[in-house]
């Protein structure tokens, strides 16, 4: 059996524990997973002058799959974000967060389960901008057509793949008539060509407040970047939070799988975060290599352990901790037939 080379990138943060945890179901799921580790995070900056040092690019671009932590992004100044360097630097131009109700996990919904397919390489989120004088500063918002068609194919590639039956573009083409204009223009276009799945349009604004209301009624979401980031945290909070939200970034070369969570540096080492965003990216970067049986037992696993509610962290209810909830979802696969 040929070995999958993965990297991984533990983080910073709370990263490095739920990377373990991550690990360590993954190990016990019989995948073959060959881990290549390197490090990123705030800890490289006085070595390396960035906290992405050129050694992970390399890695990811050599092993095409990488399994990545949180990592921090200070506000309103510091380092560019690290996500957004990965995405721009290897062309991960689609972001695919699915978010699904799990038994277990407390929500006002059920029976949510839907993909936000967002945009990732340009936007308002290509953080091209500049001062205007002392007291102005202007954010340039960057829509290609290229990058528009190119995203809505793949949320209806997706679609079809998983058996899908709409894909929504969403957008705020009744006032940026020209940037967003442009977006639902290759929308629809690119719509024409898969007459078997249904497909409509939504403002930004009413789309947020029909998820509210119906989620049950959407599918596949397809979404410019700044958007996407905003609406897939909505998404998330339908399901239960950010603890159980995973994300892939997906390009022609290369894909890295994360959870949508940040770092919560003031949790690190405290052996209390909730893994399962992380675990169930993993799950994805399985289906990605085509290990589906292994993804399928680590699924089964975490709904056992959930339903059952006896190893859960403090933000699903319980008191266990990080490592805790690993160790029940391994105990579960090792009973599985």
């Amino acid at each position: 059996m040929v070995a999958h080379k993965v990297t991984l990138i533990p983080g910073d943060g709370v990263g490095p524990e739920i990377a373990l945890a991550a690990r360590r179901v993954i190990d016990a799921s019989g995948a073959p997973v060959e881990w290549e580790v390197v490090e990123a995070g705030e800890a490289l900056i006085p070595a390396y002058g960035t906290p992405l040092p050129e050694p992970v690019l390399e890695s990811i671009r050599r092993n095409r799959v990488a399994l990545k932590g949180p990592i921090t992004t200070p506000v309103g100044g510091g380092f560019r974000s690290v996500n957004v360097t990965l995405r721009q630097e290897l062309n991960l131009f689609a972001n695919v967060r699915p978010a699904r109700t799990l038994p277990g996990v407390a929500t006002r919904y059920q029976n949510v389960d839907l993909v936000v397919v967002r945009e990732n390489t340009e936007d308002l989120y290509a953080g091209i901008e500049h001062r205007v004088g002392r007291d102005a500063a202007e954010s340039i918002k960057i829509i290609t057509r290229e990058a528009s068609e190119r995203i809505v194919r793949f949320a209806f590639d997706l679609a079809r793949k998983q058996n899908r039956r709409k894909v929504t573009a969403v957008h705020k083409a009744n006032i940026m008539k020209l940037s967003d204009g442009l977006f639902l223009e290759c929308a629809r276009k690119v719509a024409e060509e898969y007459p078997d799945i249904a497909f409509e349009d939504m403002i930004v604004d009413a789309m947020c407040m029909k998820l509210v209301q119906s989620p049950e009624n959407y599918d596949v979401l397809v979404l410019p970047n700044l958007y996407g980031d905003i609406v897939s945290d909505l998404c998330a909070g339908l399901v239960g939070g950010l603890g159980v939200a995973p994300g892939a970034n997906i390009g022609l070369e290369a894909a890295v799988f994360e959870p949508v969570h940040g770092s919560a540096p003031k949790h690190a080492g405290k052996n209390r975060i909730n893994p399962l965003a992380m675990i169930l990216s993993g799950i994805m970067m399985l289906q990605h290599l085509g290990e589906e049986g292994a993804a399928g037992r680590i699924q089964e696993a975490v709904v056992t352990v959930l339903q059952e509610g006896k190893a859960l962290t403090y933000d699903l209810g319980g008191s266990a901790g990080t490592s805790d909830m690993a160790d029940a979802i391994i105990e579960k696969m090792n009973s599985l037939p």
